[in-house]
């Protein structure tokens, strides 16, 4: 029996994920070859799933946009009751059902693999099993746990088990603060508004709750994965970490990035007993730009203590912003609401959740698994 292999997935609403499987299929729009082995990677066979099918749908999707207006179906609505409306209705439903089918069929031919387990905290989600979708927000969507695993299943042999721990709007400096990086400053505000000792006791708790439950699973292997002997034993393979937002918005937040992520490596590291432990940072993309990435603080951060001559070798970050789906992007910049259902088939967030798009977190997840595959080969 081989070892059990161990990936820990760590961060705010991004690891959490606000993709709609179904929009996982417009990996179909750029016949770009890794779009192309991606969607080989994560759809079954057979599953009759085309860049001609995802083009009919967006047809499709726009034909009923005009038909209702979009989001606000206010075209029905501005009608008179009478024969014309009951027609529309009609036809509106019709495509309205065309384009649900679209979405359930898409979702159910996404893969479920048999090597790779996960035991998920999605904020208040809480799931473990085989890896497949719906192990992002509310139990249904996907963040980067998906791409991830069946990227690291091609790379690696032996049972796969990947432990994620996410919660929505947490910050480094303050919600996930490393022990190491000393007591949390609180500002003036803070101070006076009399809760300071509350603020300072919850200062690291979700590090804390993150480490509570990685021990939970790692005290519980063979209920984890079935697979898992444990003569043959277990391994923490790496750590997957993609936060920023919320330390984007004060200056000490922003300032303290690069020496908090840091703080953070070494103390994980130590509290598993791996001093070199691979760890890959996803460098905040939102921005989706290189200049505007470049431009922003946490970034830099993430990407400065990536290079931090004490990882050389054992910590690589990622950007993000490569792997955006810009084709969602155009048609959401078109206008959300009036274009509602060409939107909703490629996209089901706003830019701060990377437009929710299935086919950003597939690309992440790769991108993650590519750099953990170069440092784990180190």
């Amino acid at each position: 029996a081989e070892k059990l292999k161990i990936f820990i997935l760590a961060g705010q609403s991004n690891t959490v994920g606000h993709a709609n499987p179904h929009t996982i299929a417009t990996l179909y729009q750029s016949g770009d070859p890794r779009d192309e082995a991606l969607a080989k990677m994560v759809f079954k066979e057979g599953s009759g799933l085309s860049k001609a099918k995802l083009d009919a749908q967006l047809v499709e999707a726009r034909k009923l946009d005009e038909l209702s207006g979009g989001i606000s179906f206010n075209k029905l609505k501005k009608m008179e009751d009478g024969p014309e409306k009951k027609a529309l209705e009609a036809k509106v439903k019709k495509h309205k059902d065309a384009h649900e089918a679209y979405k359930s069929k898409v979702t159910s031919a996404c893969v479920v693999s048999d090597r790779v387990y996960i035991n998920s905290i999605a904020d208040g989600s809480k799931k473990s099993g085989k890896l497949g979708v719906g192990y992002g927000g509310g139990g249904k969507k996907l963040g980067p746990e998906f791409g991830f695993g069946l990227s690291m299943a091609q790379k690696i042999e032996g049972p796969i088990l990947l432990i994620k721990t996410s919660w929505g709007g947490k910050s480094i400096n303050y919600n996930f603060r490393p022990p190491s990086a000393g007591p949390y400053e609180l500002n003036d505000k803070e101070k006076n508004g009399g809760k300071a000792d509350e603020i300072k006791k919850n200062a690291g708790l979700n590090y804390r709750m993150m480490n509570e439950s990685i021990r939970k699973v790692l005290g519980n292997l063979k209920e984890n994965h079935p697979a898992y002997d444990a003569e043959a034993g277990y391994e923490i393979a790496g750590f997957v970490w993609f936060q920023g937002y919320n330390d984007q918005f004060s200056d000490e937040f922003r300032d303290n990035y690069k020496d908090n992520m840091i703080c953070f490596i070494k103390d994980v590291r130590k509290e598993y007993k791996v001093p070199k432990m691979p760890f890959v940072i996803g460098v905040l993309g939102t921005g989706r730009t290189a200049e505007k990435v470049g431009e922003n603080a946490v970034s830099l951060g993430q990407r400065e203590a990536a290079k931090a001559p004490e990882f050389k070798g054992n910590v690589m970050s990622v950007e993000s912003f490569n792997d955006y789906s810009n084709f969602s992007h155009e048609i959401f910049s078109k206008g959300w609401p009036e274009h509602y259902h060409e939107w909703d088939t490629v996209g089901s967030d706003r830019p701060y959740h990377y437009l929710g798009s299935g086919t950003f977190f597939v690309r992440l997840g790769d991108s993650f698994a590519n750099a953990m595959a170069e440092l784990m080969a180190k």
